[in-house]
C-alpha cells in the first residue's frame, strides 16, 4: 500500500510538472506593422476611387504578414499564401485602422496565433474604439480571425486574448465567425 502510494504521488508531480512545462512553453513575441518600410504589392486605383492597396511585411522569423485596406477598412492575414486566407476578408464592419505592434503567441518557438489590436471608429468618426482581434495560423485555408475581445469593455482584455488564443488556435472552425470575448461592448 505504501508503495502504491508514493508511486501516485510521484506519477502526480510527474503530471503537475509536465502541466508545468507545457504552459511554460507558450510565450509572446513582438514584431511592428511598418507599412512605410513595406513592399506595396497592390496599389489602389485613384481613377475609380479605391484608395488603400496591400502590403506585405515581415513577421516573426520572417513569416509573411499581408496587410490590406480598402473602404477604409484594414484587412491582416499571415503566412505563405496570407492573401488567399480567411483572414485576408475579415475585417470589422465600421471604418478602421489597426495598431502597428503585432504580438505573436509561440509555442516552444512557433507561431501558433496573433493578437493585434484595431481601432474602429465609432459615432460616425468622432470616437474610436478598440479591440483587440485573435488570428489563429493555420495555412491553407485555417488562417483566419477566431475572437475579438472589446478593450475597453475588458479591463483584463490582453488576459482575455492570449487566453483565446491559447485555448482555441489550432481547433478553430474557420467557417464560423469569431467569438465574442468578455464584455461585448461595442461587439455586440
Amino acid at each position: 500500500m505504501k508503495r502504491l502510494t508514493v508511486s501516485l504521488l510521484m506519477l502526480g508531480g510527474l503530471l503537475v510538472s509536465l502541466q508545468a512545462a507545457g504552459a511554460a512553453s507558450i510565450d509572446s513575441a513582438y514584431t511592428k506593422i511598418l507599412l512605410d518600410s513595406c513592399p506595396l504589392i497592390e496599389a489602389g486605383d485613384e481613377e475609380e476611387g479605391t484608395f488603400g492597396g496591400a502590403w506585405q511585411c515581415p513577421g516573426y522569423k520572417g513569416e509573411g504578414v499581408y496587410v490590406a485596406e480598402g473602404d477604409l477598412r484594414m484587412f491582416v492575414s499571415f503566412g505563405p499564401d496570407a492573401a488567399n486566407e480567411p483572414a485576408a476578408g475579415q475585417t470589422l464592419p465600421n471604418f478602421n485602422t489597426v495598431n502597428e505592434t503585432l504580438e505573436w503567441r509561440l509555442r516552444g518557438g512557433v507561431p501558433f496565433a496573433t493578437i493585434l489590436r484595431w481601432f474602429p471608429s465609432l459615432d460616425e468618426g468622432s470616437k474610436t474604439g478598440s479591440v483587440l482581434i485573435v488570428t489563429q495560423l493555420q495555412p491553407g485555408g485555417g488562417t483566419c480571425q477566431i475572437a475579438r475581445i472589446d478593450a475597453q469593455a475588458n479591463k483584463n482584455a490582453n488576459d482575455l486574448a492570449r487566453q483565446a488564443a491559447d485555448t482555441l488556435a489550432g481547433s478553430f472552425d474557420c467557417t464560423q465567425p469569431p467569438q465574442i470575448i468578455g464584455n461585448p461592448g461595442i461587439l455586440y
